[in-house]
């Protein structure tokens, strides 16, 4: 692999990191704050992204798109908060038993969206934009509209988390449910913007994955993975480690085709998640919000 190839592969594994990143923060929130292995997070960002095709192939542009598409995603979690999650905090749940039901609602969506939108490989409704060469390196103007999505929407994360009462508040249940409610702190709306986040992140990476790659069922499906092995890396429940572990993975992956092929380089994260857990079962970083 010469230098001009490693580097072509660095700059797609950083359009990758973004999209990780963004889908992983929303599950290391949930966890850290709900307690939950959702392994239907990757299917819900498969709904962002088909939503967004669904507004923009009428016509709508595609940035309303992709804020219309969390909006609905966002719905589809509250209404899951609602019919599943919230019931089985109730009658307090085994984690065996939520993740059982994670992954059936994974595949109730994943099916429900087959069904709506067929099972073919779709894209957006979007012209054709040449890529930006910089000496021999070519990169699409796409994926750098995804990296500076993803910064954007990370440094609005900080803000939310650092500096205000919301921010606090999840911070304070993640650390402590029953300390934080007997303390006056409103668990259920913390819960509520929870989901509103999570779905929001989420969907905005399966959109923006939508602009470097084909909208098809599984694509949140093949990314669960690197999504639990960012989180695993990161220190769970911790969104700062999450982003950068993803980076890491996004990268990793990418670098490692030329030896495995690109059908192989899901097992890179995989090899990351299980040699984490075996040297550092808690993380790189501590897993805390």
């Amino acid at each position: 692999m010469d230098v001009q190839q490693f580097a072509q592969l660095m700059i797609n594994g950083i359009a990758v990191g973004s999209i990780i990143a963004l889908a992983a923060v929303g599950l290391t929130l949930t966890y850290g704050i709900l307690r939950l292995s959702n392994f239907a997070h990757g299917d819900f960002l498969t709904l962002g992204a088909y939503l967004t095709l669904m507004t923009n192939s009428t016509g709508v542009n595609i940035w309303l798109s992709m804020i219309l598409a969390a909006l609905g995603t966002v719905g589809g979690m509250l209404l899951a908060e609602k019919l599943l999650w919230s019931k089985m905090r109730s009658i307090r749940a085994t984690s065996t038993s939520l993740i059982i039901i994670s992954i059936g609602l994974a595949l109730f969506l994943r099916n429900g969206i087959i069904f709506i939108w067929g099972g073919k490989n779709q894209n957006y409704n979007l012209p054709v934009i040449s890529a930006l060469e910089f000496g021999t390196l070519r990169v699409p103007q796409n994926q750098l509209l995804v990296l500076g999505l993803a910064i954007l929407a990370i440094l609005s994360l900080h803000y939310l988390l650092q500096n205000t009462k919301v921010g606090k508040a999840m911070r304070a249940v993640a650390d402590d449910l029953d300390l934080a409610r007997v303390s006056g702190i409103n668990v259920d709306r913390v819960i509520l913007w929870t989901w509103v986040i999570a779905g929001t992140f989420t969907s905005l990476g399966g959109s923006m994955y939508g602009l470097i790659t084909a909208v098809r069922p599984n694509m949140g499906w093949f990314l669960i993975l690197p999504l639990f092995a960012s989180v695993i890396l990161g220190g769970i429940g911790n969104p700062y480690g999450a982003i950068a572990a993803a980076f890491i993975i996004g990268i990793a992956q990418e670098v490692s085709t030329p030896w495995l092929g690109s059908q192989y380089k899901q097992g890179v994260a995989l090899l990351i998640m299980i040699l984490v857990l075996l040297i550092r079962p808690k993380g790189l970083f501590k897993g805390t919000i």
